[in-house]
Order: structure tokens, then C-alpha cells, then sequence
């Protein structure tokens, strides 16, 4: 198979396409920063730039005659009070998030439907399943992302194009250090430090990226896809369930006790 994997450098993607270029498939790997491995090649793309896009897409079309898979893994996490976060964080954040993988299905999307076959997967969050205390941004510009996958999934399945949302739990990469972090106001400090503490030792504690490669390859030998798939760990998936059937102030008093917010 051919597969496009965005978000490259280091951390999941990173792993992600190696562990696929070592199964014998053709990985490119879009990232700003050029990565060296005998496993994929590095197309340096900056996916918020859509004419950057179209012309990675161009480069992968000049060796290959099929583009059979996109993994949309290109993000960064924002942490901080609603309150105190910035236009110009916010924009920066959904520029990313959700634009840049749009324009990277929208570049996919004819030659999958000329061999009337494809797979899109679009990485997500558990968290975007609800909106977390110093993340709601994050937690928003993911669900967006979410919504944007229900919907295409109608409009492309003519063409045997399968799309789904992967929410991953905690995950041990080095997000920490590429997170958009807003200046917290001095009302909201104290929570905010204490939160921030627990959310660095989650990711810490996460899974193990290949682990994430290891589902991922299951997923695409999968014949039929849902809208949505859940990785990590039972107490973060559990999160989700629970949210659906518990009543709205008893699951709020459950999260603030799980982020110690009491």
C-alpha cells in the first residue's frame, strides 16, 4: 500500500511510519522538519498551508500510481484557562487541528476516488468527547475534527472511501514540549498548576507508540469502518460511556474528582 502519514518528526507519526515502511508498504511522512530513516520518505509540508500540501501530494503522484491510505496525525495539544487564551492562539491551534487535515483529505480525495478506493484515518482525542478543564480548546478543535469526519463519511462512501476518527487516551511522546501553553492569569493558577502536574504525569504514564501502530495496521485490515474507534486505557475510555449515561452533574463532580480539582 501507499500511505501518507502527516506529523512525522517524532512521536507517534514518526513511529507510525516506520513500523509501516518496515512491513514493506510506501511511506511518505509529511512534516515541517526533514527526518532521515530507510524506512519512509520525509516530504517537508507545513499542512496548514494548503499550497505546500498540494504540492506533496504532487511529489507522492510522480512515483506512485495509487494513494490507498492517509493517516491524519498532525497536531499539537494547547493547554490554559478559556478565559485567558488569545485569537491568535485559538486560530493557531484550529489551523492545525482541523484546516490543515481538511486540506489534507481534500488533496487525497480525487485520486482515491479515479481508483475508487481509500482509507482515511483522522486522529482524535478521548478528550474531544467532552470538554477537559484547561483544554477546552483543545477538546474543541478535536471534536470539530470529529464532526468534520461524520459528515464526509456520508459524501465519500460512493467511491469505497472509508474515513473514521481514532481517539487516542494518553500516549507517551514528547507533546509536553510542543504544546501551545497560554499565559495563566494569577485567578486560576493554583488549579492550573496542579492539573497541569497530573496531565504531564498521564502522558508519562501513557501507552506506548507502537502500540497506537500495532491498532492502526488492525484497523486497516478491518472490511467496514465506524465513524469511531477508542485506544488507551480503561480508565480514560471509560470516560466516554460514562458520560453518555450518568447525569450531567454527577459525571462534572466525577471529572473534577479525577483531576483533583476537590
Amino acid at each position: 500500500m501507499t500511505i501518507i502519514i502527516t506529523g512525522t518528526s517524532a512521536g507517534i507519526g514518526f513511529t507510525l511510519a516506520e513500523y509501516f515502511g518496515k512491513k514493506g508498504h510506501t511511506v511518505f511522512g509529511l512534516s515541517r522538519k526533514m527526518v532521515q530513516s530507510d524506512y519512509f520518505k520525509t516530504i517537508a509540508t507545513d499542512i496548514t498551508h494548503n499550497a505546500q500540501v498540494q504540492r506533496a501530494i504532487a511529489e507522492v503522484l510522480k512515483t506512485e500510481s495509487r494513494i490507498d491510505v492517509l493517516i491524519n496525525n498532525a497536531g499539537m495539544g494547547m493547554v490554559g484557562a478559556v478565559e485567558d487564551s488569545t485569537q491568535e492562539e485559538i486560530l493557531k491551534l484550529f489551523n492545525l487541528n482541523l484546516v490543515g487535515s481538511v486540506q489534507m483529505m481534500t488533496a487525497v480525495l480525487p485520486k482515491m476516488r479515479e481508483q475508487k478506493f481509500g482509507k482515511i484515518i483522522n486522529i482524535s482525542s478521548i478528550g474531544s468527547e467532552m470538554g477537559l478543564p484547561f483544554r477546552g480548546f483543545y477538546s474543541a478543535s478535536k471534536s470539530a475534527l470529529d464532526k468534520v469526519t461524520e459528515a464526509i463519511r456520508y459524501e465519500v462512501s460512493p467511491w469505497n472511501i472509508e474515513v473514521c476518527t481514532l481517539h487516542l487516551g494518553d500516549i507517551k511522546t514528547n507533546i509536553a514540549e510542543n504544546r501551545v501553553k497560554t499565559k495563566v492569569s494569577e485567578p486560576y493558577q493554583k488549579t492550573f498548576n496542579k492539573i497541569y502536574a497530573i496531565m504531564n504525569s498521564h502522558v508519562d504514564e501513557g501507552t506506548e507508540p507502537i502500540e497506537v501502530a500495532e491498532y492502526i495496521e488492525k484497523l486497516l485490515n478491518k472490511k467496514t469502518w465506524k465513524a469511531h474507534f477508542y485506544f488507551g486505557k480503561f480508565g480514560q475510555k471509560i470516560g466516554i460511556p460514562l458520560k453518555w449515561i450518568l447525569p450531567q452533574n454527577f459525571y462534572e463532580n466525577l471529572m473534577r474528582k479525577y483531576n483533583k480539582m476537590d
